[in-house]
């Protein structure tokens, strides 16, 4: 089935996102681009933006200075000027600017997201936060695995200005919020076999399960792993003459899965011989090409993408199919039930949160109401597309 239904507030897919991926965790507003990006630096973004460095107000006295606070919340200038550095660099990451003239709306959705977060820890369950922690548990460890060690990883979050600490403290409390949303709302929502109909029949376009492939490659990298930069000609030469006996090799005969982790730069594919699963727009351009002109068992030329170069091993090809009904029922209904959820649940959800905290806004702050009717969330955190 296509991208078009999803069914979870936010990600939950265990399967890590391949470096050479340009379809990224597909996140919502709970995590608020948070992962997203991390994950763009995995597939290649420029990981050595500066890391922001805390405003002096953070470490002044008005850093302690309340800006919210009600039954069961208080929020500091601190916290909101740290939310809005961390949200700059990681535009950053992205090669987006924020313009100095949208900060005060920008600290006020940041506000209004620290607030309704502090709000719904208080109001989970530890059985929530259980289910959480395993979740959480799960993203950071293959967010770890995708950047390739655990400097890297650093290196990756620093420059979204976070510290590894605060990045696996904001997934477990976006993991937290999403199980007290299911416990809470999804359980509220009844969608019935006509509906689930109807839905199927109106997009019976993307009741289709894509061509799908399975193939390995073999990656020499031709920027420096520890600064992100790219090599000078002379290594990529060097590189080149490299990959140019590794095809002989391969084309020999020998075992491409023993040559991948032997030699591959792919941190996300080396320990499982290269291989990946993948339909089309999901890989860069210059690879997709080269891997759906394959014949199976078929070895391509040298391919340039902007990771370096790479040869590609056909291993299978599963056709398009159109899926009946019975085969995305669960999916349409997850759809339609997070549809309604996202849409009235929540929002009203809360807003009664919020009302029953009886929230001050002091020292200036304001909530986003103020800006903008109904606004309720931040821009969303664009992936780099190549």
């Amino acid at each position: 089935m296509t991208g078009a239904l999803r069914p979870r507030l936010a990600s939950t897919d265990p399967t890590p996102v391949p470096t050479i991926m340009t379809n990224l965790l597909p996140i919502a507003w709970l995590v608020a681009g948070l992962i997203p990006c991390l994950a763009a630096h995995a597939a290649g973004t420029n990981a050595l933006t500066p890391p922001a460095q805390p405003a002096a107000s953070s470490n002044d006295l008005f850093a302690n200075e309340v800006v919210c606070k009600g039954t069961g919340v208080e929020i500091k200038r601190g916290q909101v000027d740290r939310a809005f550095l961390q949200y700059r660099a990681n535009a950053s990451v992205r090669g987006e600017a924020v313009p100095e003239a949208k900060r005060a709306e920008l600290e006020a959705l940041l506000l209004d997201k620290l607030v309704v977060t502090e709000l719904m820890m208080k109001r989970a369950t530890e059985e929530d936060k259980a289910k959480a922690k395993t979740m959480a548990e799960r993203i950071s460890g293959d967010l770890r695995r995708q950047a390739g060690s655990d400097e890297a990883f650093k290196r990756q979050v620093t420059a979204m200005g976070f510290t590894v600490e605060e990045l696996e403290t904001q997934v477990l409390e976006r993991a937290v919020c999403e199980h007290l949303v299911d416990r809470e709302l999804r359980t509220k929502v009844t969608v019935t076999d006509e509906q689930v109909k109807q839905y199927y029949t109106e997009n019976s376009g993307q009741m289709q399960r894509p061509e799908t492939l399975r193939a390995s490659h073999l990656l020499l990298s031709t920027r420096n792993p520890v600064t992100d930069q790219e090599y000078d000609d002379a290594k990529k030469k060097e590189k080149y003459q490299l990959m140019e006996k590794l095809l002989e090799r391969a084309r020999k005969g020998e075992d491409f899965a023993a040559l991948v982790k032997q030699y591959s730069d792919d941190p996300g594919s080396r320990d499982k011989g290269g291989e990946y699963t993948f339909q089309r727009g999901q890989m860069v351009p210059e690879f997709e090409r080269a891997a759906f002109a394959l014949n199976t068992n078929q070895i391509s030329d040298i391919v340039t993408t902007r990771f370096g170069y790479h040869i590609i091993k056909l291993q299978g090809r599963t056709p398009a199919e159109r899926l009946e009904l019975a085969q995305v029922d669960k999916d349409i209904r997850d759809t339609l039930t997070h549809g309604q959820v996202q849409e009235k649940l929540l929002p009203e959800f809360l807003v009664k949160l919020k009302d029953e905290a009886r929230l001050q806004y002091l020292h200036g702050a304001q909530p986003p109401t103020a800006f903008a009717a109904g606004a309720t969330n931040l821009p969303p955190a664009k992936p780099e597309q190549p």
